[in-house]
C-alpha cells in the first residue's frame, strides 16, 4: 500500500491489519516515553489547505511518536497566499524529499491528484465532499473497543450526509466491515445516489430505536451555497439527537466539532453513551498505524498476542 486516498482502497483484511497495528500503538501510548524510533530520519509534511483542530494535530502527534521529522504547512501564511498553484506547492515540498504528504483540501479528488505529482505516500486528510478514510478508520478502532465484533451492528448515521466526507467513507468502512448501515436526514441533504454505498435511507428519525450506533454528523454551513434547511431551529426539532431519541443502549459517535444543540444535544454529548473523546484519543494510534503501514509496513511483524482492546459493555 503506497497511498491512502478512500476507504475504497482498502480490503476487510488491510482494515483488520491498520486496526491491529493502532491496538499495538496504543499499548506504546500508555508509556511516560510514548515515541518509536521507526521512522527516524523520514520527513512527514502536513499540508492543510482548510481550518483542522484534531486531524491535523493528531497527525502532528503520530509523525512525532514515530520519530519522523514533520513540517506542517497552512494555506494561510504560506506561498498560497501568494497565489502559488497546488501542483507547485507540492513540486516545492518534494525537493526535501519527503516520505509521506498528509494533503487536506476544499477540493475532491486533491489527495490523488498530489498522489499523481510526487514519489511520497499521500495520506487524505479530506478533500472536499469526498472522503476522509482515517476518520472512518478511528470509528472502527473506537466502535471495536467498546463493542467488540462489529459484524451485523446497526449503524444509523444521521444529518448533513450530503455535504460530509466522513458519512461517505463510513458507510464504505462500516458496510465493509459487516455493520447494516442506515442514512437519515431531510431529503435536501440526502444524495440521490448513496444508497448505491450499499445503506439504506430514511427521512426521519422513525425506526431510530433500532440502532446500536448513533453517528451525528454536523450541519457543514460552510459548504451550503443554498437553503437545504427552513432553519437550524426545525432542523433541531426534526433530527437532533436528545435524551428523549437516545436509549440507553445505544452507542453515541460524531466526528467533531460538535454544535452544541443542533444535532446534538448538550445531555448526550456528556452522557456515558457518548464515544466521541474516545474518538479523539482514538486519532493518533490510528494515523500511527496508518503512517506505519505506508513507511514502514512488512519491516516489523505484528506481535501475535496483541489484538484490538475491548472495553466492558456497561450493563
Amino acid at each position: 500500500m503506497r497511498n491512502l486516498l478512500s476507504i475504497e482502497d482498502l480490503s476487510r483484511q488491510d482494515i483488520e491489519r491498520i486496526l491491529a497495528r493502532a491496538s499495538s500503538f496504543a499499548q506504546v501510548s500508555g508509556r511516560e516515553i510514548k515515541k518509536v524510533p521507526t521512522l527516524r530520519g523520514r520527513t512527514v509534511i502536513n499540508l492543510f489547505y482548510e481550518s483542522s483542530t484534531r486531524t491535523s494535530s493528531s497527525f502532528e502527534l503520530a509523525a512525532k511518536r514515530l520519530s519522523a521529522d514533520l513540517v506542517s504547512i497552512k494555506a494561510q501564511g504560506s506561498s498560497v497566499d501568494k497565489g502559488e498553484s497546488l501542483r507547485d506547492t507540492v513540486q516545492t515540498l518534494s525537493a526535501y524529499d519527503p516520505a509521506a504528504i498528509v494533503i487536506r483540501s476544499p477540493y475532491a479528488g486533491a489527495a490523488a491528484l498530489v498522489a499523481s505529482w510526487t514519489t511520497a505516500s499521500v495520506i487524505n486528510a479530506g478533500d472536499g465532499k469526498h472522503e476522509h478514510p482515517t476518520q472512518a478508520l478511528l470509528d472502527l478502532y473506537t466502535l471495536r473497543a467498546r463493542r467488540g465484533d462489529l459484524e451485523g451492528l446497526r449503524v444509523w448515521i444521521v444529518g448533513d450526509v450530503l455535504h460530509s466526507r466522513v458519512a461517505r467513507s463510513n458507510i464504505l468502512a462500516f458496510t465493509r466491515m459487516g455493520c447494516a448501515v442506515t442514512v437519515c436526514g431531510p431529503p435536501t441533504l440526502i444524495p440521490r445516489d448513496i444508497a448505491t454505498l450499499g445503506c439504506e435511507v430514511r427521512f426521519s428519525l422513525d425506526g431510530i430505536e433500532e440502532a446500536d450506533v448513533v453517528y451525528a454528523l454536523r450541519m457543514q454551513r460552510e459548504r451550503m451555497t443554498g437553503s437545504y434547511v427552513p432553519s437550524l431551529r426545525e432542523y433541531a426539532a426534526r433530527f437532533q439527537i436528545d435524551g428523549r431519541r437516545l436509549a440507553p443502549h445505544q452507542l453515541l459517535m460524531h466526528p467533531g466539532p460538535v454544535n452544541r444543540g443542533v444535532e446534538l444535544a448538550a445531555e448526550v454529548i456528556d452522557s456515558p453513551q457518548a464515544l466521541i473523546v474516545r474518538q479523539v484519543e482514538s486519532g493518533v494510534v490510528v494515523r500511527m498505524a496508518v503512517l506505519y503501514e505506508l513507511l514502514a509496513g512488512g519491516l516489523s511483524p505484528l506481535p501475535a498476542s496483541r489484538g484490538i482492546r475491548t472495553e466492558p459493555q456497561p450493563a
